[in-house]
């Protein structure tokens, strides 16, 4: 990562000729917010006095504590080469979020998701490793766009795994959204046609755990904006349209020790694997089924997680088999590391990885039961079969999610008082709203039968 004084930024900000910055944050949701200023009060940015009204955004605060800061990340600060205007450019600062304190001062806001991580990251550091390290990789569709502008269903191609154009119609516009990556800094080692029709992917570099994050916000701002002037859409829902794979986001996770070795490998041991990794694993998989309304938070999110369609919805780990939930990739040495795949495209970064985090060191630090990995595939096993290996289920809808996060007090604890009382309000309603509907499905199946 690029690190930048204040001097550095006054000094771009002049050569490069911005004329806005975006003052950009992540609300609990995971939606990308921001607050734009001209560069007239460049200074007021960098002495954290850019405010704003909290009292608007999901889950934040109470009318009467409304007033929140805005504290500038000076090493994500970013020239966005897709917003150039003739009347100038635009950059942009992630922010971490403080509010007013009694003596004047600003306090970290406990209701800033990307704020959590980095608490989370330095009990992390207290335990004495020096890194979590995080390769995420998002899955998105690219629709077509109607004669109004507005998003449709209607695939871009008819491309499978790997294809090649013709029948891959967005290579260029893939090759676009990675031009402009590059453009701005993303180490870009892969990019390719997914399994459905109109699914892309697209890979880079791992970084640490909060540059990871910061990563996937702005690719996804740059997957969008790149797909509109293609005149496509493109979409991070993890299921749009049934009977196809969805997309995931699977996070590829190891841990760094203070002398920079890679904790989970072990050359001297079964499959390279170390103590601590299989403690780690034994870790997240217990705390599985707490974590998924952080990993997978919404309602379309459990129709991905269904037999048949490569997501896992088994609670299991194996180094070859991709059916369970933790896959250990063949790569050892520094390069070792776990695949969690059950995370999707809709989860908030900052708070999906502070719960993988935390649940993987409640395992390293010896308070959950070793389990065994899987070798069969279990989506051919029956319900039977996987009881009897003690394999249990990720929750199947929303609702199961939202009691399994109220069960798991670590994993309350992980994300904050705050985010916990807020986070289950706004799931439980979206739940209601949701289970009250009466569906296409339900009149074409019911309405002339009864």
């Amino acid at each position: 990562m690029q690190h930048y004084t204040k001097e550095d930024i006054r000094r771009i900000c002049k050569e490069e000729n911005i004329h806005y910055i975006r003052m950009q944050f992540t609300d609990i949701l995971g939606t990308v917010k921001n607050v734009e200023i001209p560069i007239t009060r460049l200074e007021d940015a960098l002495d954290n006095n850019v405010m704003f009204d909290g009292s608007s955004i999901e889950g934040f605060v109470r009318i009467y504590e409304a007033d929140m800061f805005l504290h500038p990340d000076l090493d994500t600060f970013l020239v966005l080469s897709w917003e150039n205007n003739s009347y100038g450019k635009v950059a942009r600062f992630i922010c971490d979020i403080y509010r007013p304190g009694k003596d004047g001062k600003h306090i970290p806001f406990e209701g800033d998701p990307r704020g959590v991580l980095k608490r989370n990251v330095k009990k992390m550091n207290a335990m004495g490793f020096k890194s979590f390290n995080v390769g995420l990789e998002p899955e998105f569709f690219l629709f077509k766009l109607d004669e109004k502008g507005n998003p449709t269903l209607n695939f871009n191609d008819n491309g499978g795994y790997f294809d090649l154009s013709p029948i891959d119609c967005a290579e260029d516009c893939r090759r676009d959204i990675v031009a402009e990556l590059q453009r701005i800094g993303f180490v870009v080692e892969a990019a390719h046609h997914e399994v459905s029709k109109s699914q892309h992917e697209i890979n880079f570099r791992f970084d640490s755990v909060l540059e990871a994050c910061d990563h996937v916000q702005t690719f996804k701002i740059v997957v969008k904006n790149v797909a509109r002037r293609h005149g496509l859409h493109a979409t991070f829902m993890p299921k749009p349209i049934a009977g196809i794979n969805g997309s995931g986001m699977h996070a590829n996770c190891s841990l760094v020790k203070e002398d920079g070795k890679n904790a989970f490998y072990d050359e001297n041991a079964k499959n390279g694997l170390s103590e601590l990794c299989l403690n780690w694993i034994s870790g997240i998989l217990d705390h599985a089924k707490g974590f998924c309304l952080l990993t997978n938070p919404i309602v379309n999110s459990y129709k991905r997680i269904v037999p048949g369609f490569e997501a896992p919805c088994y609670i299991s780990w194996s180094d070859s088999n991709r059916s369970t939930m933790i896959r250990i990739p063949a790569a050892r040495g520094l390069k070792t590391r776990t695949e969690v795949r059950s995370v999707d495209v809709a989860a908030n970064p900052y708070l999906a990885m502070s719960a993988i985090l935390v649940a993987g060191l409640d395992g390293v630090k010896g308070n959950c039961k070793k389990v065994q990995p899987i070798y069969d595939n279990l989506f051919k096993m029956t319900d039977e079969d996987r009881k009897k290996k003690g394999v249990d289920s990720l929750p199947a809808n929303l609702h199961e999610a939202i009691k399994a996060f109220k069960q798991d007090k670590l994993m309350q604890e992980a994300v904050g008082e705050h985010i916990t009382e807020k986070l289950i309000q706004a799931k439980s309603i979206e739940w209601d709203r949701y289970r009250t509907q009466v569906t296409e499905w339900e009149i074409k199946t019911y309405l002339m039968r009864y």
